[in-house]
């Protein structure tokens, strides 16, 4: 969440900022501010209620010794009164700040000073593309079909198991999503990511302290015999590896990628741009984060895309990346940048994977932070990208290289699937 000494110190900027997503925050802001200085005001007077209450008392110690129990006494009455004023300030005290902890939930992070403000996706900027799209034959089909032609994939058993969403791989269907599950992790290994295997359900701290609760709470799975929740990302419980963490400045970069499922439960989702792999309830993603430290993490973001860009290079999809307007940008993030594939037989753009800097924003309510060289504590800034989310990249492979004979597989996949060629 956003700092409340940096809404003290910049509250028109952030106010313009936050305009960039559409959003007229002063109202919220404003109540911020004025909870903020009653509760800074409330700290003050508890300080000085103790303060006071804590001098009465070793006054009535010397009292007692010099043998004036009458006054001893007369002056506990004063520290019994400072007692009951103390806690009656803690309980307010608590309360405000429980209270401004909640508004801060509802502001989002403010957009870097390179997003642009616009409304949807629509508004997004294209800001780079590579790769021919092919020319296919006009008995060319759509993934869905091609995988029911192949018998690959099986979304009518997916709903007879589970219901829309789950879809059922089979055979090389199967083996071809292992492959892109194994060569992202070793292009992530080799970039410097350190693979790690992380839990598939997070508490509520966790949803918390990257901030998909309470802004996408709807979205979520939630198992609530246990109140734990589904993960919608492998974000939320490797970021989460640092909540209350205070970590060493000569640690950065910390570099983490990891495999898991991810479950979202896209409500309201429907139409023909939801056919097939295009939006799943259950899907499979390999994930990097980065912690860096902030003078950094911009430079660390730039990375992150050109290595994104050298995985799309080496399976040979046409893409694009977009710069995401303020008004399509995520609850959390500064700065994100959409990597989009081209689906040549839907001839439309498939979102493949997002790339952020959420500067301190999560590590605010995490409690993430560093040493600085005075030894002082700072808050980190959080980054994290899709390299790669397996269903659209699958759906554009399966398309792009579909031929009269059988899909290929690309040539850097064909080592990890074993075969060439589906047919």
């Amino acid at each position: 969440m956003l700092q409340i000494q940096t809404i003290r110190d910049n509250q028109e900027d952030i106010i313009l900022a936050l305009g960039k997503r559409n959003i007229d925050a002063q109202p919220l802001i404003e109540k911020v501010l004025l909870l903020d200085e009653n509760r800074r005001a409330a700290q003050t007077r508890l300080d000085n209620v103790l303060a006071e209450s804590n001098k009465i008392s070793k006054e009535i110690g010397v009292l007692y010794k010099t043998g004036k129990a009458d006054e001893a006494n007369s002056l506990k009455e004063q520290t019994a009164k400072l007692k009951e004023e103390s806690k009656q300030l803690s309980e307010d005290l608590n309360k405000a700040g429980e209270e401004l902890q909640t508004l801060l939930y509802q502001l989002p992070n403010a957009p870097h000073t390179s997003v642009k403000k616009g409304s949807s996706e629509e508004d997004n900027e294209e800001i780079f593309s590579e790769g021919e799209v092919p020319k296919l034959e006009e008995a060319s089909l759509p993934h869905w079909e091609l995988a029911k032609k192949y018998d690959i994939i099986d979304f009518e058993l997916g709903v007879k198991i589970a219901g829309a969403g789950f879809p059922v791989y089979k055979g090389k269907g199967a083996r071809l999503q292992r492959a892109l599950i194994a060569y992202f992790l070793d292009k992530n290994t080799e970039a410097g990511y350190t693979e790690i295997q992380v839990p598939h359900l997070v508490n509520e701290l966790s949803g918390y302290g990257t901030g998909q609760l309470p802004d996408k709470e709807g979205q979520m799975y939630h198992v609530t015999a246990d109140d734990l929740y589904l993960i919608p990302t492998a974000e939320v419980p490797v970021t989460n590896i640092f909540r209350d963490v205070i970590v060493n400045e000569s640690d950065f970069p910390i570099t983490y990628t990891g495999y898991t499922p991810c479950f979202r439960r896209e409500a309201g989702s429907y139409g023909a741009h939801v056919r097939g792999l295009n939006r799943l309830h259950q899907f499979d993603k390999v994930e990097i984060v980065r912690v860096e430290h902030p003078t950094k993490s911009y430079d660390a973001l730039d990375g992150m895309v050109e290595h994104v860009k050298n995985i799309l290079r080496e399976l040979k999809l046409p893409y694009r990346i977009l710069r995401l307007c303020g008004g399509d940008l995520g609850f959390t993030a500064a700065l994100t940048f959409d990597f989009e594939v081209f689906s040549t037989a839907q001839d439309r753009w498939l979102e493949i994977s997002s790339v952020s800097n959420f500067e301190t924003y999560q590590a605010n309510r995490l409690k993430l932070r560093f040493k600085d060289e005075n030894g002082k504590n700072q808050l980190a800034h959080t980054l994290n990208g899709s390299s790669l989310a397996l269903p659209r990249v699958l759906a554009g492979i399966l398309e792009n290289y579909q031929t009269a004979d059988g899909i290929k597989i690309p040539e850097v996949l064909v080592p990890y699937c074993g075969f060439d060629m589906i047919d």
